[in-house]
């Protein structure tokens, strides 16, 4: 039990802002308790510290999988425009788009180590693919999300 107190205080911040952008704050909340609720019931790897953070992120990356197939199940559709939009919130709303347009595995690759702050080698053990692979995925997504972007900041230059 102490293991997994310390996972949940080590990670629990870099859980939730992994899963708030695949599942949006709400769910993010939700799920990054039954993330920890399965540390709890898991036996935790006896490994070094990189190992079992990526152990728990490898957990978040699974039931974020699976909340999003099964919310495509039963049609629930979230809405990420808004006419009111600040521009803050119109960035927000664009890279959420950008993010929904990459490869599912990409776009994993790509949170883990931006919102998440795992190494390469973590994210490699946490996705079941080589770190070469990591670094290609992570680097074709920085390509896209900033195609996206840029072409959604000449779109909404109105803002500024």
């Amino acid at each position: 039990m102490a293991d997994a107190d310390l996972l949940f205080t080590a990670h629990r911040d870099g859980v939730f802002r992994y899963l708030c952008r695949i599942v949006g704050q709400e769910d993010a909340r939700e799920l990054t308790q039954e993330v920890f609720l399965r540390v709890t019931r898991a036996e935790v790897p006896n490994t070094d510290d990189g190992g079992r953070r990526a152990w728990v992120f490898r957990i978040a990356r699974n039931l974020a999988l699976n909340h999003v197939r099964d919310d495509r199940r039963r049609g629930t559709a979230v809405e990420l425009t808004d006419a009111t939009a600040q521009p803050t919130q119109a960035l927000g709303v664009a890279l959420r788009e950008a993010l929904g347009q990459l490869n599912p595995v990409d776009r994993d690759v790509f949170l883990m180590r931006e919102a998440g702050g795992l190494s390469y080698a973590e994210i490699s053990f946490a996705c079941q693919l080589t770190p070469d692979s990591v670094r290609s995925r992570l680097h074709r997504a920085r390509q896209q999300l900033r195609r996206a972007l840029s072409g959604a900041s000449e779109r909404d230059s109105f803002w500024r």
